[in-house]
């Protein structure tokens, strides 16, 4: 019986092989002949003159379109593409196919006029200097306006800021993936690139898009090609080419990544721009990631001048005997004083240097609603007529105490009162001492004073609230 089937496994083990092989060979779908692939370039002559406006069109079904224009790339059935300066242009399609990829004749177009209206954006002169000028570009090698050359984000995040590709999106967070991490120059060097001269780029608009990148670091190499900016998606195509780069240089900086052609724009201005590069191979199981170079023009980065480092005006001050108590009562019946709920409320001063600069900065972590209600309706008064008198009128209820200072630590403490509450909030001063962590002698009435009323020992950080008149 054992010896019966085995002589029938045999017989049948060919024509279940011939089957199984057919079934595989169908799936693999035809190889479309060239005629097969309908395909138009046109220029509307209606929307230019000149011929800048070009439509793309794939009408072939169940093909996936490759467009290739020389400014950019594309993978739509449809797709405008528009040329702003006179040229002949070339036009590269290709489809994938079930049976693979049919490549199809290029067309050139030529233009015939400049339309420099497809130029005239604002970011296009932020990249360029603007129409027939140039603008050159190096990386933040020193960290003088990022944290360093080199940050890490998440494969979807993007343009940081309002007008993103998707909506007005200020997170730059279109996707599940979002997240980052900017090294300072300790953490990249030597890890992630070598110190040393990475060369310049230019970006031109001098009657065509030209790209030019010098490159001391990848064997002294100068590439030239074209390039395009997509202001609407915040992408940049640079052709035959790349920007200057460097990642873990014992692996040449060019592991785990692609793409060196389209670049994800996270942020652009006149003296800074961001440009991201997926990682899309798993590098030393680090898994998929954006690397992010950050850039400087060169000319800010030539005339770039260090700010004064150092603690902020009017930290720790140091009083005259007497100046403090005259700062908070004034020479005549007292002083009252509000929380500046309208500017700069609140601040964390560490080393001596604050965080916050306006409203803004503090809003919604720490400062809220609740905040903006009760300082609207409540003020304090320090007056030392008949004595060092303290009064609060906390949204209406009075209460009344007295104060002394400490002028060698600048320390002033309540008794039988506090500083103005909010019940619902952590920064709530509970403590019936503070310190006066800055003030500024002679100008309390246009800068006020700071109460710092929460120390963290560790961090050398103060919570304060900023008090006015």
């Amino acid at each position: 019986m054992k010896h019966f089937i085995k002589t029938l496994l045999l017989f049948l083990l060919p024509a279940l092989l011939l089957v199984s092989c057919k079934k595989d060979e169908h799936q693999l779908g035809k190889v479309l002949d060239k005629s097969e692939i309908k395909y138009a370039v046109t220029q509307d002559l209606t929307a230019d003159a000149g011929g800048n406006t070009v439509i793309l069109k794939n009408m072939t079904p169940g093909t996936i379109s490759m467009w290739n224009y020389g400014t950019g790339t594309s993978t739509r059935m449809v797709d405008t593409v528009h040329f702003a300066f006179t040229g002949d242009y070339t036009i590269k399609f290709s489809v994938q196919t079930g049976g693979g990829v049919v490549q199809l004749d290029s067309v050139v177009v030529k233009v015939t006029k400049d339309n420099l209206n497809y130029v005239n954006d604002a970011l296009w002169t932020a990249l360029s200097g603007g129409v027939n000028n140039d603008k050159q570009w190096v990386l933040d090698t020193e960290g003088k306006f990022f944290a360093g050359p080199l940050s890490f984000y998440g494969v979807n995040n993007g343009w940081l800021k309002e007008g993103g590709p998707w909506g007005s999106v200020a997170t730059g967070c279109y996707g599940g993936d979002c997240w980052n991490w900017g090294p300072g120059t300790a953490d990249i060097y030597p890890s992630m690139m070598t110190r040393g001269d990475y060369g310049v780029m230019t970006f031109g608009l001098k009657g065509t898009a030209a790209f030019q990148a010098v490159k001391p670091m990848e064997g002294g190499v100068t590439q030239s090609g074209s390039y395009f900016l997509n202001v609407a998606g915040k992408t940049l195509t640079i052709n035959n080419a790349s920007i200057l780069r460097g990642y873990k240089p014992a692996k040449n900086g060019l592991t785990g990544i692609s793409n060196w052609t389209t670049y994800k724009i996270l942020s652009l201005d006149e003296n800074s721009m961001q440009l991201g590069v997926i990682r899309d191979k798993d590098v030393d199981g680090e898994g998929q990631a954006m690397l992010v170079y950050n850039f400087l023009s060169k000319q800010f980065s030539d005339n770039y001048v260090p700010p004064v480092t150092g603690p902020d005006e009017g930290f720790d001050p140091t009083f005259k005997a007497g100046e403090l108590l005259t700062m908070l009562t004034g020479t005549g019946s007292g002083r009252l004083w509000k929380i500046d709920a309208g500017g700069n409320p609140v601040d964390w001063i560490a080393k001596g240097k604050g965080w916050t600069k306006t409203h803004a900065d503090s809003r919604d972590w720490g400062w809220n609603a609740s905040w903006d209600a009760i300082a609207q309706d409540s003020w304090v008064l320090f007056n030392k007529i008949g004595g060092m008198k303290y009064t609060r009128n906390q949204s209406g209820v009075i209460t009344n105490g007295t104060f002394t200072i400490n002028e060698a630590t600048n320390e002033v403490t309540l008794s039988g009162n506090l500083l103005i509450q909010n019940p619902g909030s952590f920064m709530t001063p509970l403590k019936s001492t503070f310190k006066v962590v800055k003030a500024f002698p002679g100008s309390a009435e246009s800068k006020g004073i700071w109460f710092g009323t929460d120390y963290n020992a560790e961090k050398d950080e103060w919570l304060s609230f900023h008090y006015v008149l």
